[in-house]
């Protein structure tokens, strides 16, 4: 890190940089090409520093890097970049993760798939939790662990070699040639992966795609504290945060909302928590019920990283499968659980399943009642035995004030966790970090899923467990003003354009406790042919995105966000969070969801300028 010209361009640029930077947890889809996201964003960077231009607005005016923050955001890149240029490496073959244990995750998840053997060798200790045992029996990675005293003792392997060093410095690496992957760990910020060689860039995007889905990119306030020290020449500053009382409050506020007595966990994001549920809920499976089948059932159109992320499990793991769970669009959740669950009765197999309530992105609610009673009935196996009960895993992201699990509610006489992304309505956008919680007869289940959730190191950061203790007190309250907003606006919507198709909670559920800020637009259409109507309708809505964004450009964003303290949020699933899903279960429709505090007149007026204009 010598480079003076360098250092003193990254001071400039974090003395300008645009507030977002650190603040923004979500990606505005109109400047956003996510083949090029982080390539795009580093190429005008490095020009910017070429011309030696550090001012606010240039840094504005750079593309969107990555997506939200798991994949990677501008601070991560622009360390990525400076780390990587101080070796003289391509910026892709330097990956920064929150978590410790996951970057050599990565790296075995992707040999065991290719059947690579891999050594993990370090010179003082291995991450406190980095737990060989349950890495191979229950994830199924092969390896080899090797203590050595010095870099220098490491010799020629056969397969992949990755050296594990935990210091202060976490951007100071020494590249031996007989090493394939450097971690470079630091005890409270987060990790470092550089890959070396040619030979191993094929892992970089099966690297970056972990980072992705089972957890995040080091995030924007620890890689800006990396980039202070390592423009002061000073060791990084270290925030007293409160955790321990921030905990407490956060554990303390999720028992309120939750209407339950058991404790919750808090993870770095919602996928992060979900994929602890599912390795805890493997875990337990393999325990208890030996040698049986293990099914995931996902809605298939479901948000891309639920669906995804089950996948891979599966993809990793012989005795795991992934089955389909229609729920949406003339679907009936229950009938659909029924038949599914009497299956997986008959192959005698431990059933996990995982839906959202209301669904995404058609807001439906099923009958409570008949889910009740058939996640509740007794089913036997081919050869008459009672077969396992199954684990319903609820992502409550949608309306996460809803008392599901308590005792006495509708889900507590059943195994049941409920899930929330926390970057929705938990912080209102400020963070990342989602929670998980049981219900009495699942709370056995918690330790397996702390477990995996410690393995990973993915339990939420101090900055994180911060941000939650300020805004979960407030979350009822804004989730139920950013309703009225939105039953407004849709009524609305009815009166200006009766042939929409309007997806939205009736006002029946809203009075049982069911109120979303989100509702799908089915706009009309016209054609002579199904495709020419799909093209229509398609082309229809990006024209009411781009005028909303455009009128309103304060209030109104084209990005994939929910639950965010301000403004309004449109965007189209097929096109954005449902990008892994199957083309034929995406919905191309368009996805509005309102915040508490917005102008929601002048929303009314823009949407009847598009009425008129159509």
């Amino acid at each position: 890190m010598e480079d003076n010209k360098m250092l003193h361009y990254i001071k400039a640029v974090l003395e300008n940089m645009p507030s977002a930077w650190l603040n923004l947890t979500t990606h505005r889809l109109d400047i956003y090409d996510e083949a090029l996201a982080k390539t795009e964003f580093l190429e005008q960077f490095e020009k910017l520093f070429k011309e030696n231009n550090s001012q606010g607005a240039a840094l504005d005016h750079l593309p969107t890097a990555f997506d939200y923050i798991r994949l990677g955001h501008p601070l991560s890149c622009v360390l990525e970049w400076l780390v990587a240029a101080s070796y003289e490496l391509h910026p892709n073959h330097v990956i920064s993760f929150s978590s410790k244990t996951v970057p050599a995750l990565a790296i075995l998840r992707k040999n065991l798939l290719a059947n690579i053997d891999t050594q993990i060798i370090y010179t003082d200790q291995l991450p406190r939790s980095f737990d060989a045992e349950v890495l191979r029996n229950i994830y199924g990675y092969k390896f080899e662990l090797k203590k050595v005293e010095k870099i220098e003792a490491i010799s020629r392997f056969k397969g992949s070699t990755i050296f594990i060093s935990q210091q202060d410095d976490i951007c100071d690496f020494d590249l031996s040639s007989n090493i394939d992957f450097f971690i470079n760990v630091h005890p409270h910020l987060g990790s470092l992966l550089v890959v070396s060689g040619e030979q191993s860039e094929s892992y970089i995007s099966e690297i970056q795609h972990v980072r992705r889905r089972e957890t995040i990119a080091m995030t924007p306030a620890n890689s800006l504290a990396v980039l202070k020290s390592i423009t002061t020449q000073s060791s990084v500053e270290e925030a007293d945060n409160n955790t321990a009382q921030n905990k407490a409050s956060v554990i303390a506020s999720i028992k309120e909302i939750a209407g339950t007595n058991t404790t919750a966990l808090v993870a770095s994001s919602g996928l992060s928590i979900q994929y602890a549920i599912l390795m805890g809920l493997i875990d337990d499976a393999v325990e208890k019920h030996k040698g049986k089948a293990i099914k995931i059932i996902v809605p298939p159109n479901c948000y891309g990283g639920t669906n995804d992320q089950a996948r891979r499990v599966a993809a990793c793991l012989e005795h795991v499968e992934v089955m389909d769970l229609p729920v949406d669009g003339g679907n009936d959740m229950v009938q659909s659980i029924d038949l599914v669950l009497n299956q997986i009765a008959k192959e005698d197999a431990v059933p996990y399943i995982i839906a959202e309530i209301p669904t995404n992105p058609r807001v439906e609610v099923p009958d409570l009642l008949k889910l009740k009673s058939v996640l509740s009935a007794e089913r036997k196996t081919e050869a008459g035995a009672i077969a396992v009960d199954p684990v319903f895993i609820l992502d409550q992201t949608f309306c996460p004030n809803v008392h599901f699990l308590g005792e006495g509610e509708i889900l507590s006489s059943i195994r049941a966790i409920s899930y929330a992304s926390g970057s929705k309505f938990p912080s209102g956008g400020l963070c990342t970090a989602g929670y998980c919680v049981a219900n009495q007869k699942a709370n056995a289940l918690m330790e397996k899923i702390a477990l995996h959730l410690g393995l990973c190191d993915n339990e939420a950061t101090s900055l994180q467990y911060e941000i939650l203790a300020k805004q979960l007190p407030s979350m009822n309250q804004r989730i139920q003003d950013a309703y009225l907003n939105t039953r407004e606006f849709v009524s609305f919507i009815k009166e200006t354009l009766p042939e929409a198709k309007i997806n939205f909670v009736s006002e029946e559920l809203a009075k049982e406790g069911f109120t979303p800020s989100v509702f799908s637009l089915d706009l009309p259409t016209k054609g002579n042919t199904d495709t020419e109507r799909e093209t229509y309708k398609r082309a229809l809505n990006h024209k009411l995105i781009h005028l909303m964004i455009t009128e309103i450009p304060d209030e109104s964003k084209y990005c994939v966000s929910y639950g965010q303290l301000k403004g309004c949020y449109w965007t189209i699933p097929a096109t954005s969070t449902q990008g892994t899903t199957k083309e034929g279960d995406k919905d191309y429709i368009a996805r509005v969801a309102l915040s508490a505090h917005l102008n929601l007149e002048l929303h009314k007026k823009v949407f009847s300028d598009f009425v008129d204009e159509i």
